[in-house]
């Protein structure tokens, strides 16, 4: 159970700057289209600002927005970390990087390989390319060796990492364990045993000349030597999988879950803080994003909003109106009639959110909202805006 969450405000903001603060890395998890990316890069960009020292921002989402978000569109950006241009009164450095996919299995090979002879016959092993791309939820796994190598890499003070949408993000998060489970697997077994064993039998043989047939000459063979060498590589793989896991459940490491307050993401941003809390992650804080003002559920405003309604009767407003406007007086009254009952179903809405924030806010420790802005949120002074919102503008 989740201590009392926080109100937005001066407080909560201090708070949540004290959390980073405090952090080595920050995990930015939530559902599709909730502005997850930019609520990961507005987190990084506004530590850089404000707390100083060298921020990473790494996305994995496959959609690849956040390039966008901090101005780098014609950047090419991978697996090494780009920097980003800050304002001059900025404290610190932003940097950002994007997973590559197919750049980060040869680095893991190159690593985990006993020898230069083992290593070159992986990397020229025909499947190689076809077999890790499909491997094993690959993107997650390696995004969480980048991961693991940037933070210890000691090059960055802070690391946030953008993970993809809600479910996918557990998917992330268990890829240690299923590399683990991977080399203990029946699969493994079966490709690998026919071609270690000397009892590659009579009863065997018609059956791989069959598939060789049938899927082309010596494809199960190819797919067999390859996980051979594969499995030259377990022992690295294994232990680098347990040192990501401990990552994940350090003390230096937070999460924290990005949500609007519709019914859909807010179901979900419970199921994921509940599910990051079962497997004794860390939750460090919401983000409630794209919020309506309290004071849509005001009195005050509801009242005012039917005195609106009223005075689309009263021909003296109306015509005061048509001569402040230089409209037709059917328009006038219109619009006044209009903007009353949108106001009185945005009200609505806004006490559906405040209910729904009340259920989020049992499981989480700490809550920062950040309200419905004008426009999207496309360059680095958007971000530093919603950044703010979050952690304060560093004053104390």
């Amino acid at each position: 159970m989740a201590r009392s969450a926080k109100s937005t405000g001066s407080s909560s903001a201090r708070e949540f700057a004290e959390l980073l603060a405090a952090k080595e890395m920050v995990v930015v998890c939530g559902s599709g289209g909730t502005g997850k990316t930019t609520v990961a890069a507005a987190l990084g960009a506004q530590a850089a600002a404000t707390l100083g020292g060298r921020v990473l921002v790494l996305t994995v989402d496959p959609a690849r927005r956040l390039a966008a978000a901090l101005g780098l569109d014609g950047t090419t950006i991978g697996n090494t970390p780009v920097q980003v241009a800050m304002p001059a009164d900025c404290r610190g450095e932003l940097w950002m990087a994007m997973l590559d996919t197919k750049a980060g299995w040869d680095e893991l090979i190159r690593r985990h390989a006993p020898d230069a002879a083992l290593r070159d016959t992986v990397l020229a092993n025909p499947l190689y390319r076809n077999i890790t791309g499909r491997f094993v939820n690959s993107h997650d796994y390696l995004a969480m060796e980048q991961l693991y190598d940037l933070h210890s890499s000691g090059h960055y003070d802070l690391v946030v990492i953008d993970t993809p949408p809600s479910r996918n993000a557990l998917d992330l998060l268990d890829a240690p364990g299923r590399m683990k489970e991977f080399f203990g697997s029946r699969l493994l077994r079966w490709l690998t045993v026919p071609y270690r064993s000397r009892l590659f039998t009579i009863a065997s043989k018609p059956f791989y000349q069959v598939a060789d047939r049938v899927l082309g000459s010596r494809f199960l063979q190819d797919i067999a030597e390859f996980f051979i060498l594969f499995q030259t590589m377990e022992a690295g793989f294994v232990a680098r999988a347990k040192e990501v896991e401990r990552l994940l459940t350090d003390d230096g490491t937070t999460f924290v879950v990005v949500s609007t307050l519709e019914a859909a993401p807010a179901r979900e941003a419970r199921y994921l803080a509940e599910a990051l809390q079962q497997r004794k992650m860390p939750l460090g804080a919401l983000v409630l994003n794209r919020v309506l003002p309290a004071e849509v559920r005001q009195p005050a405003a509801a009242k005012a909003a039917t005195k609106l309604a009223a005075l689309a009767a009263d021909d003296a407003v109306v015509e005061q109106l048509v001569l402040l406007t230089g409209t037709q007086g059917e328009a006038v009254r219109h619009v006044l009639t209009e903007v009353a009952e949108r106001f009185r179903d945005t009200a609505v809405v806004a006490a559906r959110e405040a209910e729904r924030r009340r259920e989020l806010e049992t499981v989480v420790p700490l809550t920062a909202v950040v309200p419905t802005l004008a426009g999207d949120v496309h360059d680095l002074a958007g971000l530093l805006t919603i950044g703010e919102q979050i952690l304060g503008n560093g004053s104390r």
